[in-house]
């Protein structure tokens, strides 16, 4: 067995290349980190690939290293769970552009022997299906049983099942969308101002001084985080309880619990990831319009594709609302493919998919066995 694939391991790896991008520019060599659960099966008819979200990594179900908590998924993945690793191998790759290992701006351009900054090439959702592609080679897998994926993960899902269509049995996309809306891309242009308008940004060169722009990251991720969230869980975790305190300061302190709480997430984010990365990973999800890259038809992007397809989306995700799953089951039935599709009640907005839902397992798993063996 390839040494790369045993089990539980924290692995990286450089592939030579070159890797052509959308832009026009090529990359080369690859790094890409990357952790496996499991055990391959001899004729690596098992293996399953999750694609993480934006500020997500490899950690899918084994400790982080840098915060020491549980991976991101860890609920979702692992012996007699939905993503069963006694049944699958599943593997979880860093994308390239962001910060625990895999080619991003924090890494080193071979051309100078510093870090790349804001010389490394913008990249686009394809560019990092590519690069998986590159590291599945690189393993021995020719055909995924599984695709999975939420939020950005589903996007790099539905673009594997169009990109490589013999190359995948399935996909599961969960809270995900076909496209980029305008309002998603504001939320992002606000992220990357407040980045670039920390004095410690310096146009992105800040690695050798180690003084990265953590005020404008902190910022950046207090604003994404509230889209991820729904009204309703707001009110009901915080309402507008106040912070440590019997009355307001009438100052500008963290008064209300949820200022508290969206500072705790700022400030804890820049200790696990690079501001640079973020520029680039929410550069690359504005980009991405699977229909555009296909004259315009969502349902040409799935006409080569023989994969069975599940999608599940939630009542209160207002970023990747119910509609834009609907979209993609549409485009589904109009080339032919096997697709189900469900809407899940749940309370917490855009993460619920990272949260308890047994309904949400109950769906995953079943679906997954559903393939086994065809």
């Amino acid at each position: 067995m390839n040494d790369d694939l045993r089990f539980g391991l924290d692995r990286a790896v450089q592939l030579p290349g070159p890797l052509a991008l959308d832009s026009g520019a090529t990359l080369a060599p690859v790094d890409i980190a990357y952790e496996t659960y499991g055990t391959l099966d001899a004729d690596a008819g098992n293996a399953i690939l999750i694609c993480h979200a934006l500020t997500g990594d490899q950690y899918v179900a084994s400790t982080h290293p840098v915060t020491g908590k549980d991976g991101w998924w860890v609920r979702m993945v692992g012996p007699g769970k939905p993503i069963d690793t006694d049944r699958y191998f599943v593997i979880c790759a860093n994308v390239i552009g962001s910060c625990l290992g895999s080619s991003g701006p924090a890494t080193v351009n071979p051309a100078t022997n510093e870090a790349w900054a804001m010389e490394f090439p913008v990249l686009t959702i394809a560019d990092m299906v590519r690069a998986q592609a590159m590291l599945l080679d690189h393993l021995g897998i020719e055909r995924l049983h599984s695709v999975v994926g939420g939020s950005m993960g589903g996007m790099q899902g539905i673009s594997w099942t169009a990109l490589y269509p013999e190359r995948v049995k399935s996909a599961v996309i969960i809270a995900s969308t076909a496209k980029h809306s305008a309002q998603n891309i504001a939320f992002h242009e606000v992220g990357r101002q407040a980045i670039m308008a920390d004095p410690r940004w310096r146009g992105g060169a800040y690695y050798a001084d180690e003084d990265p722009p953590v005020s404008g990251l902190a910022v950046a991720r207090m604003a994404a985080h509230i889209t991820y969230l729904s009204e309703e869980g707001l009110t009901e975790k915080f309402g507008r309880r106040l912070q440590d305190r019997d009355a307001k300061t009438f100052g500008f302190d963290a008064d209300f619990q949820v200022e508290s709480y969206l500072r705790h997430q700022g400030s804890t984010f820049t200790d696990r990831f690079d501001a640079n990365s973020y520029l680039y990973i929410t550069r690359a999800m504005d980009y991405f319009d699977l229909a555009e890259d296909h004259g315009g038809s969502l349902a040409t992007a799935f006409t080569g594709s023989k994969a069975r397809f599940c999608l599940i989306s939630f009542d209160s995700d207002w970023l990747y609302p119910t509609a834009e799953s609907r979209a993609i089951v549409h485009a589904l039935n109009a080339a032919g493919a096997e697709a189900s599709f469900v809407e899940l009640s749940a309370p917490f907005g855009h993460d619920s998919f990272l949260l308890e839902n047994a309904e949400m397992d109950r769906i995953v798993g079943g679906f997954l066995k559903s393939g086994d063996g065809k």
